[in-house]
């Protein structure tokens, strides 16, 4: 297990007073998996900082745009808007290498009152179901693999044209050709690339690698597997990394499902396992496929419940675009062996790294949450002792009769909503939450005239 961050206070201390470091983030996670928080000046943060802090309590009830969306039981203008306490977290401390004289620090998000973690936050959703899982004396082990788009546009430039003509127009991929695992092709963006996979490094973030992806433009990170919560915290640093050494060499990169129904969507894979004692759960060498009746019953869970939980693995309008047959993203929540056209992959078979990869979710998703939803339904699955179902093999996309993921994001949200597992799980207060916030997301879609509708209608209708 590795062991996050790669700074301790009195490192900290040291570095201040060497001048290497005069700037701290102290960072919490919103419901959209962005950092939020503020730059300390180093010797404030040791001053006191690094104990705790504050923040608005509606930075975890906000849309996209941070509106301050109206309907919360957590928060509202009349209850108006008090604080919450960010807890700094010292364990994920590290150096920002690709920031200048800067650390950074994620923070737990507390009651002000209480000091208890805020229910409804990313990392509190998360930490539960890990304690749940460590309850029964398995640790939760994670990876995800993260893909986006490239472009040769910079941020500003994206800016200025919505600005002009109230569109996204004329984004250009860095690459002209369909690039997965072309060496050539990826070496024309080793000036962001290197830099990402050197930056994380230096964060104290074990990269595995990066690739080009399976579309013109389209990348992947790797990070080393390890426990959930370091892989969540990992994951929205790397997120954060990619855009702003994007930025910082004049490109721009989205995380969007689906960011041109033309082209491959953009996944997070979430590879899971679960560990007793420093063993691999999921291995029986006896098994079918070298899995064990532990991890049978964790797939039968999520298997059970995948329905309920889509909408923690594709948040957005959006990211029901990226379910196409044919580019690579599942359309049938079936699990199968080594099968990309599988909702649910098992990879590793007949090795200790047996483990359980899921392709539904989209780079677009939470991975608190997402991680949290995956592994409530897995331990579901083993509380119950859930039998597994039949593997299937072949094109999973042909498949006749299996189960289907929700089509759009208000079916998701209302099979989350009306979900007993979830419900006990996460809480009601929690999940209706965050339906809230997907049906939010519903009707702000739904409000918009779209550039198709336009094309399509103005003069034929």
């Amino acid at each position: 297990m590795d062991v996050p961050g790669n700074l301790s206070l009195d490192d900290l201390k040291k570095a201040a007073n060497a001048g290497e470091i005069d700037t701290v983030i102290v960072a919490g996670v919103d419901m959209q998996g962005r950092l939020i928080g503020k730059r300390f000046h180093v010797q404030n943060f040791l001053d006191s900082a690094w104990q705790e802090t504050h923040c608005c309590n509606y930075l975890i009830a906000t849309d996209m745009e941070m509106n301050t969306v109206q309907g919360y039981k957590s928060t509202s203008w009349a209850a108006g808007y008090g604080d919450y306490v960010m807890k700094a977290d010292m364990a994920t401390l590290r150096r920002i290498p690709w920031l200048e004289g800067t650390a950074l620090v994620l923070c737990d998000l507390l009651d002000h009152h209480t000091h208890q973690d805020v229910p409804h936050s990313p990392r509190a959703i998360l930490k539960r179901q890990v304690a749940r899982a460590n309850a029964l004396g398995f640790d939760a082990m994670m990876a995800t693999e993260l893909e986006f788009y490239l472009f040769e546009n910079s941020y500003e430039e994206l800016r200025n044209c919505h600005q002009r003509t109230g569109q996204i127009r004329d984004l250009q991929a860095i690459s002209a050709h369909n690039e997965d695992y072309q060496i050539f092709q990826t070496t024309k963006e080793e000036g962001v690339m290197r830099a990402l996979r050197n930056g994380l490094y230096g964060a104290g973030i074990p990269v595995e690698c990066s690739k080009g992806e399976a579309d013109a433009g389209q990348e992947e990170i790797n990070i080393r597997y390890s426990d959930a919560l370091d892989t969540a915290d990992n994951h929205v640093i790397t997120k954060q990394a990619t855009k702003e050494i994007a930025w910082a060499n004049g490109h721009s990169v989205t995380f969007m499902a689906k960011y041109d129904h033309r082209r491959a969507g953009s996944s997070s894979h979430v590879h899971q396992s679960l560990w007793k004692k420093g063993k691999p759960a999921f291995q029986d060498a006896k098994g079918a496929h070298g899995m064990s009746d532990l991890m049978r019953h964790f797939l039968a869970g999520q298997l059970a419940h995948i329905q309920d939980i889509t909408v923690f693995l594709a948040p957005y309008v959006n990211s029901y675009k990226r379910f196409t047959v044919g580019m690579f993203a599942p359309t049938k929540a079936v699990w199968s062996c080594d099968n990309r056209t599988a909702g649910f992959r098992v990879c590793g078979e007949g090795t200790k790294g047996i483990r359980v990869e899921c392709r539904i979710g989209g780079a677009d998703l939470n991975p608190y949450v997402a991680m949290a939803a995956l592994l409530a339904a897995g331990l579901d699955g083993i509380e119950r002792k859930l039998e597994l179902e039949p593997e299937l093999s072949g094109d999973l996309y042909q498949s006749a009769g299996t189960r289907p993921l929700p089509a759009t994001l208000g079916e998701a949200a209302a099979r989350m909503k009306a979900s007993a597992m979830l419900n006990a799980a996460f809480g009601e207060d929690v999940i209706a939450h965050y339906h809230h916030a997907a049906m939010w997301e519903v009707s702000e879609h739904n409000r918009v005239v779209t550039d198709f509708e336009l094309a399509r209608l103005m003069e034929r209708a």
